[in-house]
């Protein structure tokens, strides 16, 4: 095999990973109709990229891995959801709807700003610190830097940003300054005052935490501005960046402790149903998520402010989102709080029609795609066609039942993403091997390239099909195996954790890529 050496990394790269310091205020980019034109993209989180540091973040290498996709005719690069997240590193488990994860922070970029230098870098790296508390003390390094070298309009950068972003940021650095002042607990645990949001008591700690807060400001500032930098390299190479929203957001997260009235909690703030899904493919127990479920009557009376906030964000970081568990607006399960599996639940209504409504006189357009997979109704794809949100069809899901499989690429429609598989699957050579020899000859006699080696044999399926989107995890362009899994449903160890090397690339795949990109009609590139 020859191994692609043009995108590695260099020590203290300098150039590549930027802060874009210009107004954050301003709308992002974006294209009248992503959606439009046949497109092929690759599904790989930021913390999959290779780095140095504990997890991959918005540093060199994510240029490079742009570079890579720009040469390979690929004009869409999908991550999942970029909230900071708990200590079990799910994207889908944050303590913030709105704001960034800070580990994904570029280092690299501080030191190109100014704001740290390569020894400050290389004695972090060297330190027998943990992993994820050397990037947060360059932080701090990097604040206080920032503060005696940049200029006065740098500093009103950051001063608008705090001004233009009040309506999440204030009470997100107030919750995460309180919860390091109370060594990480969930706010359900803090003092009654500050659980239940005195304003004598907040007013207080606002006086007292106010360097950490303006830290926390600091960092989702720096935050987004790397990210709009990326973007703007992303959408000038031609490429779209694709997100993911998770419907439910974490039970400790500064949502829920600031807007207890749009979910369903107790007096004391404690959910007593939660989220989940019924048994399925992924679970016989189902999956008890233990996210709170929302207020959907207080929510719609208030306009759905909440949700178009929210949106608003999501919009300023994507071209395009997925809309995960896109079944629960249109009902959800809901179970017992006090159950340990979510075999008892029950369905619930949702108000996804006038959720979706809103959204669409709001925004103009919904670049959105529906995550609409598990237990579907006739009730779902009426609140999915109605708003012309396209589905998403999974490969792996394709070939365990018959010809009316709706997995199947002859029952594709158009207005559909087509997956080999996602996160929450194995990878394609993991899924295959995994397989009765009797069903992999199956698979090989439909698809009807025998010779081609899996996973390319479903990689050119899913180019192939009509679905308008086509998308490829990492995993598969590299052929890796089940050991290379991102997330099992399910489970709680050993997930989110996959990182991947470019010297696991063949120097041929870019061109393997363009070529069937080339012939199934996807090298749109946005203009």
């Amino acid at each position: 095999m020859v191994v692609v050496t043009h995108y590695t990394e260099v020590p203290c790269a300098r150039g590549r990973s930027t802060i874009n310091l210009h107004s954050l205020s301003s709308k992002a980019d974006h294209h009248p109709d992503p959606l439009k034109d046949r497109r092929a993209g690759i599904l790989l989180h930021i913390t999959s990229l290779p780095s140095r540091w504990e997890n991959g973040d918005m540093g060199p290498q994510a240029y490079h891995f742009i570079d890579f996709l720009a040469d390979s005719d690929i004009s869409v690069w999908q991550t999942l959801p970029l909230g900071p997240t708990h200590e079990d590193r799910s994207p889908y488990n944050c303590f913030s709807a709105m704001a960034g994860n800070t580990q994904l922070i570029s280092i690299d970029a501080l030191i190109d700003a100014g704001w740290l230098t390569c020894s400050e870098v290389e004695q972090q790296l060297a330190s027998d610190i943990p992993p994820q508390q050397r990037r947060q003390q360059l932080l701090k390094q990097a604040f206080h830097s920032f503060h005696q070298k940049a200029d006065a309009a740098t500093h009103s950068l950051l001063t608008d940003f705090i001004n233009d972003e009040k309506h999440w940021l204030t009470d997100y650095a107030l919750f995460w300054a309180i919860k390091q002042k109370n060594h990480g607990r969930s706010w359900i645990e803090w003092p009654t005052s500050l659980r239940d949001r005195n304003p004598s008591a907040l007013l207080d700690l606002r006086h007292e935490l106010h360097n950490q807060i303006e830290q926390i400001q600091f960092e989702q500032f720096i935050f987004f501005s790397q990210w709009r930098s990326l973007k703007q390299y992303a959408n000038n190479k031609g490429i779209l960046l694709f997100g993911d929203i998770p419907i439910f957001v974490s039970h400790d997260s500064a949502d829920v402790w600031v807007h207890r009235e749009c979910f369903e909690l107790n007096n004391r703030g404690e959910p007593d149903i939660v989220a989940g899904v019924p048994p399925d493919y992924f679970s016989e127990t189902g999956q008890r998520w233990g996210n709170p479920h929302y207020r959907w009557d207080f929510m719609e009376k208030n306009g759905f402010s909440w949700w178009i906030e929210r949106i608003t964000t999501q919009l300023r970081l994507y071209d395009i989102i997925r809309i995960d568990h896109f079944r629960g607006f249109e009902a959800y399960w809901s179970i017992p709080a006090r159950e340990e599996t979510a075999i008892n639940g029950h369905w619930v209504k949702a108000p996804g029609q006038a959720l979706f409504k809103k959204l669409l006189q709001h925004f103009g357009t919904l670049p959105f795609i529906a995550e609409d997979l598990g237990v579907i109704t006739s009730e779902v794809e009426a609140l999915r066609k109605e708003f012309k949100l396209p589905g998403m069809k999974i490969l792996q899901f394709a070939f365990d039942s018959d010809a009316n499989n709706p997995y199947l690429p002859h029952n594709h429609e158009i207005d559909s993403a087509v997956y080999s598989g996602t996160h929450d699957n194995n990878t394609t050579c993991g899924w295959y091997n995994a397989l009765p020899k009797q069903q992999q000859q199956h698979i090989q006699e439909y698809l009807g390239f025998p010779k081609e080696a899996m996973p390319w044999s479903i990689i050119r399926s899913a180019l192939a099909s009509v679905a308008k989107l086509a998308i490829i995890p990492m995993q598969d362009i590299l052929m890796l195996d089940e050991k290379h899994r991102m997330n099992t449903p399910g489970t709680c160890e050993g997930n989110w954790n996959w990182r991947f090397h470019w010297e696991q690339l063949d120097n041929n795949t870019p061109k393997r890529l363009k070529k069937m990109i080339e012939i199934y009609n996807r090298n749109t590139k946005i203009k």
